[in-house]
């Protein structure tokens, strides 16, 4: 199993309250209580609805354009989402609109044009939980920002 290292700073009290709750739940460390801590987070969140955050990073990847075209574009990659600056029609120094697109990746499809690459962070991160659970509740989440961005 691969793991990674964490330096968490923390002020003397929180230390002691830490130290004491992994003790009392019988962690070996406080790292291992706020690792668990961190999980039980993270999954309350999402059973709650609440967009989960995502992690943007810069790359190139593959997308369909509305005319079918499949093209290689720079942009921000957060498997299973992509975003780039431009429209359906292509990149921005195609179709000269500062637009930005949002991609899901498995299949190069263009799930919307929104405003900015905010907009579709935010969209990414609401749809994340839906596409998860392969729910048809996407659609609707999509829509709403369609329609909040124009």
């Amino acid at each position: 199993m691969k793991t990674a290292t964490f330096t968490v700073h923390a002020t003397a009290e929180q230390s002691r309250r830490w130290k004491m709750a992994a003790e009392s739940e019988g962690h070996r460390s406080a790292g291992t209580w706020l690792a668990a801590a961190a999980d039980a987070y993270l999954k309350v969140r999402a059973r709650a609805g609440l967009p989960i955050p995502l992690a943007w990073h810069r790359r190139r990847f593959s997308v369909r354009l509305g005319d079918g075209e499949l093209i290689t574009v720079k942009g921000h990659v957060s498997p299973p989402f992509a975003s780039f600056a431009g429209t359906e029609d292509g990149p921005a120094d195609y179709c000269g609109r500062k637009r930005h697109v949002l991609v899901h990746l498995p299949d190069s499809r263009i799930i919307a044009t929104l405003r900015s690459f905010r907009q579709c962070m935010a969209l990414a991160s609401e749809l994340a939980p839906a596409y998860a659970r392969d729910d048809a509740v996407a659609a609707g989440i999509t829509e709403r920002h369609r329609r909040e961005s124009a």
